[in-house]
């Protein structure tokens, strides 16, 4: 029982050991992945053989998937991590999830018995993420944005280098000094086949940053139907441009778990028999309006609003609250669709040299060490010595934990 409480209190970017340490006794693994769409800033959890989490990928993960149809455990051999590996894999059907586990061998207990208590464990795991990301708390709006930025730049610098290689080869490819028409022909299908690829993989990066605003706002509908059908309140929704900008992961969220936050507050009042939910967006912000024909009762300083308020102020918001006695209430909030480059916040006891606060500036920027190099107009090596000794001072192992630590003291 203490391992399952374990596991359902897991923050989500401890859930994988987590889980395999709760498996453990009854299914043993190499590795354990976790892939999950919702969770933006980081669809894979991983832990396990360093070997194959640093190297496991969407697109291999993708393809797992694809193979299941429903939640029966599916066992064989599967291309992961560079190469084929036997595992395990289980999809969470209501989330999308998928687990895998490499190398699995059952424990002393049995093979069905560890079969069926694995499966319990990740269904309990699976629930556990899909409602830490439906609640959106500001700590996982902070880290979900910092890891999306991470995880753009790194695809579109790989995506950058191994594109503007394949197109030389296939420039020269295309000579007719080559007289060998055979080899070029091939070689020329096989270097265009790794474009086609790439170009998949940087689409399929951002799709799983984005989400369509009039997809958003759909899955707003769905998560407040319930309420439109046994709450006695009607629900009214305006719905966004249809050709608004995409928003981030986080952003949409976060928006959807603002109105549903604002509507439960709105009903706990009185002769509330109608609610109004409206998105629009302005190209650079996403803005929502919540209003309702209630007494005008619900205090602008409740809990529930403040939970509210620190959500939207996460991701750089604002939050407006207007209480009109016997009109009801209405309420405006505006999201930021990009991080902000702003001026450092709080980081003085950081104590960091100049140079290295600007480093950090342009690390919260999304931008790579070549590029911070080039306006910075300084040698790359010059920035990893800096990038290092931020680490040291910050005391964090990885850039998305340097962002998100930046993010929570208020540097953009």
């Amino acid at each position: 029982m203490q391992t399952v409480a374990a596991l359902a209190d897991a923050p989500l970017t401890q859930i994988a050991e987590r889980l395999r340490d709760a498996m453990l006794p009854y299914m043993g693994s190499s590795a354990l992945v976790i892939f999950t769409e919702d969770c933006t800033g980081q669809p894979q959890k991983k832990a396990g053989d360093e070997e194959i989490t640093s190297r496991v990928s969407i697109a291999e993960l993708d393809m797992i998937r694809a193979a299941l149809s429903d939640e029966t455990p599916w066992s064989g051999e599967a291309e992961l991590a560079g190469r084929p590996r036997p595992v395990l894999a289980l999809k969470h059907v209501p989330s999308h999830a998928l687990l895998v586990l490499t190398d699995p061998h059952p424990a002393a207990s049995g093979h069905r018995a560890g079969l069926d208590l694995v499966t319990y464990l990740w269904r309990i795991a699976a629930r556990r993420i899909q409602e830490k990301v439906a609640d959106a708390p500001p700590s996982y709006l902070l880290e979900s944005r910092a890891a999306s930025a991470e995880r753009v730049r790194v695809t579109a610098e790989l995506t950058d280098l191994h594109s503007t290689t394949l197109e030389t080869l296939l420039t020269a490819l295309r000579s007719s000094s080559l007289d060998d028409a055979a080899a070029r022909s091939t070689v020329t299908d096989l270097t265009a086949k790794a474009l086609v690829g790439l170009r998949t993989l940087s689409d399929r990066t951002t799709d799983l940053v984005e989400e369509p605003v009039a997809k958003a706002f759909e899955r707003l509908r769905e998560d407040l139907r319930p309420l439109t059908r046994f709450g006695g309140v009607e629900v009214e929704f305006i719905e966004p441009p249809l050709n608004g900008r995409a928003l981030p992961g986080e952003v949409a969220h976060a928006a959807r778990a603002i109105v549903r936050g604002l509507v439960l507050a709105m009903m706990e009042q009185s002769d509330v028999s109608r609610v109004r939910t409206q998105w629009d967006c302005d190209g650079e912000n996403l803005l929502i309006n919540v209003r309702d024909n209630g007494p005008g009762t619900l205090a602008a300083d409740a809990p529930s609003i403040g939970r509210l308020d620190r959500r939207v102020r996460a991701l750089t918001g604002n939050l407006q609250i207007d209480v009109m006695p016997g009109w009801g209430v209405d309420v405006l909030v505006m999201l930021p669709l990009d991080r902000p480059v702003r001026p450092a916040g709080d980081v003085l006891a950081w104590n960091l040299a100049d140079r290295e606060l600007e480093v950090l500036q342009h690390l919260v920027a999304g931008q790579s060490n070549r590029t911070i190099a080039l306006k910075l107009g300084i040698s790359e090596n010059t920035v990893k010595f800096h990038v290092r000794n931020l680490f040291r001072k910050l005391d964090v192992g990885s850039r998305t934990e340097a962002i998100a630590l930046a993010h929570s003291h208020g540097l953009r």
